[in-house]
């Protein structure tokens, strides 16, 4: 069973779930299952395997959520008799024992789209890629968008850039990074992920390149509130010249939008 579970955890992470393993790591005293016993919840909350069934199983779900949201694992102790300590979660059990939990958080590879395959794009995937994101390079560039150029990518090539845009799927936890450098093919990129909830979305360009964009998506309707969230220019501040640096500056403006805190 325990392989079962871990086939069907590495089938869900390729499919982009984060998943909780609860494994009973300790049991004092009666409870329904033994130390070992795994059980698989996914962020939707499909369960996987057993630790017993009934208010138990319920309560390590519910924990299990908890921990997923959070992002963070835990152990947990679950008291299997009626009055339960401080620190403990009450089961309505009556079996007498205590059982604790270990929850295992594991999320799959956050995804990075890179718009461009340029001087800028280079740089800022290897960087991405050494940090273990999954990453995606699009352009209508076949002289750039090369497996040589970015071998561990997925390359979104189209002679009509437009076409090549929408074969870069983002959702909620993906990072787009926006760094082709022709206006109208940084507007159409704009105009392709603006409308759709990701992690974070950049744009590299001049103030006034890039006020003249904006001032382009506001006549065309878009949402204040969507324009606000374009991260424009792209980077921390640090002063970067060259196309490494300035892959830096992109980087660790992903990295502090990765790890801002959630909200509860």
């Amino acid at each position: 069973m325990s392989l079962l579970i871990f086939e069907k955890a590495a089938q869900l992470l390729k499919e982009g779930k984060k998943i909780a393993l609860c494994t009973v790591v300790e049991k004092v005293g009666s409870g329904p299952r033994e130390k070992g016993t795994k059980m698989l919840v996914t962020e939707d909350g499909m369960t996987f395997g057993t630790v017993g069934g009934g208010t138990l199983e319920r309560k390590i779900k519910e924990e299990a959520l908890k921990a997923i949201k959070e992002g963070k694992s835990k152990s947990v102790k679950f008291a299997l008799y009626e009055g339960a300590k401080e620190k403990e979660v009450e089961t309505g059990l009556w079996c007498g024992g205590e059982m604790t939990a270990f929850i295992d958080v594991n999320e799959p590879k956050q995804r990075m789209i890179i718009v461009g395959s340029g001087h800028i794009a280079f740089p800022t995937y290897n960087i991405a890629d050494l940090l273990g994101f999954d990453v995606t390079v699009v352009d209508d560039d076949s002289r750039s968008l090369t497996k040589d150029r970015f071998p561990n990518a997925k390359l979104v090539y189209n002679k009509n850039f437009e076409e090549a845009l929408k074969g870069a799927d983002a959702d909620k936890d993906t990072y787009v990074v926006i760094v082709h450098g022709e206006p109208k093919h940084d507007l159409a990129a704009l105009r392709n992920f603006i409308h759709k909830e990701t992690a974070y979305l950049g744009i590299l360009g001049s103030r006034g390149k890039l006020s003249k964009i904006m001032g382009i998506l506001k006549k065309e309707g878009v949402p204040e509130e969507k324009i606000e969230r374009i991260c424009a220019p792209i980077g921390l501040e640090i002063r970067a010249e060259t196309p490494e640096e300035i892959a830096v500056s992109i980087i660790a403006e992903v990295i502090k939008e990765k790890r801002k805190p959630k909200e509860p």
